[in-house]
């Protein structure tokens, strides 16, 4: 389908072009903002961007009529749950969990076929976001492929803003957890000890998390693994195929953690998050009045040429504070730790396990929007 031209048009937001980052970055240099078919404003500067995390108080992140703990939350309410989930993510807890990452990736790249075209998506990247947020929760095995066709029905779902099959794709997430959370409680002492049956036992407020806080925590998370850590393999393994001076950096001992940062600056793994407004306020150049719907378009502001340059230019000397990837101010995202392990560890896995990565005979299939990344990615591994 086509999209609508002009600089206060977000074709993004419609039907997309074949390539989402080129059309943001012709989108941002027509304007600061552009309006998108279902009224909301993208902002797609990286100065604007900044603005807009740094100040809750006037860019609210409660945007939905579903509870989202605590990403749809604002200080104060915000605070108390953000503390909880941050728990999760301590250097601590990320250096124990990191063997189990890597054995996994190990797996999954030990079994992929050589010297033969194979999907990517389909062999890689998704059943290693999908294993290790199994492993993360401590859910059996059995879930990995109802999640994995759950994440598919939700992104068609959210694609086609088709609110019945939005919520009926939530309410079948909620049963995989409240199974989860009822059989822990019927254990009683001998549950697992993993982070499932541990939410069990968080406080708020002096209480106990509620069943519908904790699934809304651990929907927010299994969406973040599933969605765009699958999305963010694909993306750095399309950039080591198709750059051949990326290859001997990576094997030559570059960070690899600062490596996937800057990948993933230049080709967002998530393309946008939700605001609304509080009070009237100017943006961009335009005045907005209260509760207007933006979305913040990390897809164009990591890529502004008046902070970065050359967007597509690989350099791992950047100031990582402009890096927007996981975001800034008090909803910074809680997992970027986890998210930079695993990507880390992924890449070390793969790099060790060949000698080259380069692109199969068909042509990548890109992801239709609103996730990002690819849908095919044929590569061919030696």
């Amino acid at each position: 389908m086509a999209h609508v031209p002009g600089p206060e048009r977000d074709p993004a937001a419609e039907a997309l072009p074949a390539d989402q980052i080129a059309t943001y970055d012709a989108l941002r240099r027509a304007a600061p903002l552009a309006m998108g078919p279902d009224g909301a404003w993208a902002v797609l500067r990286h100065a604007d961007v900044v603005r807009v995390l740094g100040d809750h108080e006037t860019f609210s992140n409660v945007v939905s009529h579903r509870m989202s703990v605590p990403n749809g939350m604002d200080p104060p309410q915000h605070t108390a749950f953000r503390e909880i989930v941050d728990r999760y993510y301590t250097p601590e807890r990320m250096s124990a969990f990191e063997p189990v990452i890597r054995s996994i990736a190990r797996e999954l790249v030990d079994a992929l076929p050589r010297r033969r075209d194979i999907d990517l998506m389909a062999s890689l990247a998704e059943p290693f976001a999908n294993h290790v947020q199994c492993a993360f929760m401590g859910w059996p095995d059995r879930l990995r492929e109802p999640l994995r066709d759950w994440v598919r029905r939700n992104q068609a779902a959210i694609r086609a803003q088709d609110r019945r099959a939005m919520s009926q794709v939530a309410t079948e997430f909620d049963g995989y957890i409240t199974e989860q959370l009822e059989a822990r409680r019927a254990a009683g002492a001998g549950a697992p000890d993993d982070n499932t049956t541990r939410l069990l036992h968080e406080t708020v407020d002096g209480r106990p998390l509620t069943d519908d806080e904790i699934v809304s925590i651990v929907r927010n998370w299994t969406v973040g693994e599933l969605g765009t850590i699958a999305a963010s393999v694909g993306i750095i393994v399309h950039h080591l195929a198709t750059r051949p001076e990326s290859q001997p950096l990576a094997r030559g001992g570059a960070d690899l953690a600062a490596m996937s940062d800057e990948i993933l600056r230049m080709h967002a793994p998530l393309l946008v998050n939700r605001r609304r407004t509080t009070r009237e306020v100017t943006l961009g150049g335009r005045t907005l009045p209260p509760d207007e719907r933006i979305v913040v378009v990390w897809a164009s502001a990591n890529r502004d040429e008046d902070v970065m340059g050359d967007p597509d230019q690989l350099r791992l000397d950047r100031d990582p504070a402009q890096n927007l990837l996981y975001g800034r101010g008090v909803h910074a995202c809680p997992g970027a730790p986890l998210a930079r392990m695993e990507l880390r560890v992924v890449m070390e896995a793969l790099l060790a396990a060949t000698t080259s990565v380069v692109l199969g005979d068909e042509d990548p299939v890109p992801a239709a929007y609103p996730a990002s990344g690819f849908s095919r990615l044929t590569v061919r591994l030696s």
